[in-house]
């Protein structure tokens, strides 16, 4: 009775491991298909909200269009110049894409 008791738990501890196995791999799966691709879309989002610049042409996440005419960084806003009456005022999170961008001048 020994000798069957000893083989068993090593018998187990192996299907234990195959019994989580395909958790663990639909975990990695999940990883690499949902998780990983939206952080990479995430930092590239940062990083272009944080190179927006006055004068940029912009769109926002509700399809409007304008240029930037003022960037409030204490308050996180932005001033968008729609026509040439109306300035609204957006969270910088609100800008979706940026249509144009104005050139860097460089001082000399």
């Amino acid at each position: 009775m020994h000798i069957l008791a000893d083989g068993s738990t090593a018998a187990s501890s192996t299907s234990s491991f195959w019994t989580f196995a395909p958790i663990i791999l639909m975990f990695l799966v999940l990883y690499f298909l949902l998780i990983r691709p939206q952080q990479k879309r995430q930092k590239t989002r940062n990083g272009m909200l944080n190179t927006l610049k006055k004068g940029d042409k912009v769109v926002t996440i509700g399809g409007m269009h304008g240029s930037i005419l003022e960037i409030d960084d204490e308050n996180n806003t932005i001033l968008l110049r729609v026509n040439d009456t109306t300035k609204l005022t957006f969270d910088r999170s609100a800008i979706n894409a940026i249509s144009q961008s104005t050139p860097v001048s460089e001082k000399n």
